[in-house]
């Protein structure tokens, strides 16, 4: 009984840390490891509470993420092959190849130095015998697994971000740009947002203010916000609840210059951001570093596209300052452990 009890009240305080951290901020990266956390605080608390049954139900959820760690590099290997063929061979597009392709070689190295354990009898520290695997390639080994289980971390909290209950009450809602067809035609990614925004539209017991957000680029002939309220026109919304903002040309002014539409206008302004599932998380971060409070909605991504663009995010995450710096630090902490167990 005691066990059960130290058991729930780690997972109670997991989950109550977690849901002030996310409460008070949703686009902390933080919520990111506090939601693992939480979510693995559960394990122990089901065994204990349940037995033998509960071992076995953790083992149903623990024994298929690990095979799905084995197969990911397969299906990631062959995302990127489809992505060359639909999307060009530009570098963005290789992302989810080349790391497929760099996490099967570093579980290779694990699994031969499993087997080298087994087959030898020998009990080394890690798993990792000093004798089977030079040290180069053990720091290369840890090394993908640590980025493997941060990405993991990185996209639970992405995903949970899809499906939590949101309100419906919105004043604006400002829909993130992207680039045109031909020019001037929306394309099948800003169609989707379009449709994410008039859906949240229609369904809003009081019509909100729809913010189309984006500029003209280079290769374009009218401003991305003018073509995309061409087609809300298209979907029945009003012109009079339409106010582009036409001037931005990255994610942080899409933003900021959305916000001073709203703040030159009166009243209440409880907003929505619309945006593509797997930019909602740095667009918060965005909007908080200019101060907007919003809800963040994501729209539908072709399935294929979503692993690239999702590994585009988690580089541009790390790519701040302090980011970089804390996965960095664990990183070496990691690679610490490792040639201490070897060299000891």
């Amino acid at each position: 009984m005691r066990t059960i009890l130290l058991t729930a009240g780690f997972s109670l305080a997991c989950w109550s840390l977690f849901a002030y951290l996310f409460h008070k901020d949703r686009s902390r990266y933080r919520n990111c490891y506090a939601l693992f956390l939480a979510i693995f605080s559960l394990f122990p608390l089901v065994v204990n509470l349940f037995g033998s049954a509960g071992r076995i139900a953790v083992l149903f959820i623990v024994y298929p993420i690990l095979l799905s760690i084995l197969i990911v590099p397969f299906f990631l290997i062959y995302n990127g092959i489809v992505m060359m063929k639909r999307e060009g061979r530009s570098l963005p597009q290789l992302l989810s190849l080349l790391l497929g392709l760099i996490i099967l070689a570093g579980e290779a190295v694990f699994i031969a130095g499993i087997v080298r354990v087994i087959t030898t009898d020998e009990v080394q520290p890690l798993l990792i015998p000093k004798a089977f695997l030079p040290v180069t390639l053990a720091v290369f080994c840890v090394s993908v697994i640590y980025g493997s289980v941060s990405f993991l971390i990185f996209m639970i909290y992405t995903l949970f971000l899809q499906i939590i209950p949101r309100k419906k009450d919105f004043d604006y809602v400002i829909i993130h740009g992207a680039g045109l067809l031909d020019g001037s035609r929306v394309s099948k990614l800003l169609r989707d947002r379009l449709d994410k925004a008039v859906e949240v539209y229609r369904q809003d017991p009081s019509p909100p203010w729809l913010i189309p957000s984006g500029g003209q680029g280079p290769d374009e002939t009218i401003p991305e916000a003018e073509a995309m309220k061409g087609y809300l026109l298209t979907q029945g919304i009003p012109e009079k609840d339409i106010l582009p903002e036409s001037a931005s040309t990255t994610t942080m002014e899409n933003l900021l210059f959305s916000k001073r539409i709203l703040d030159s206008r009166e009243g209440r302004k409880y907003t929505a951001l619309v945006t593509s599932n797997y930019h909602v998380y740095r667009a918060l971060r965005c909007a908080r570093d200019i101060g907007l409070k919003c809800t963040g909605i994501g729209s539908h991504v072709a399935f294929y596209y979503w692993p690239s663009a999702l590994i585009r995010e988690y580089i541009a995450i790390h790519a701040e300052k302090k980011h970089a710096i804390l996965f960095l630090a664990g990183w070496i902490a990691c690679i610490g452990v490792l040639l201490y167990s070897i060299f000891q």
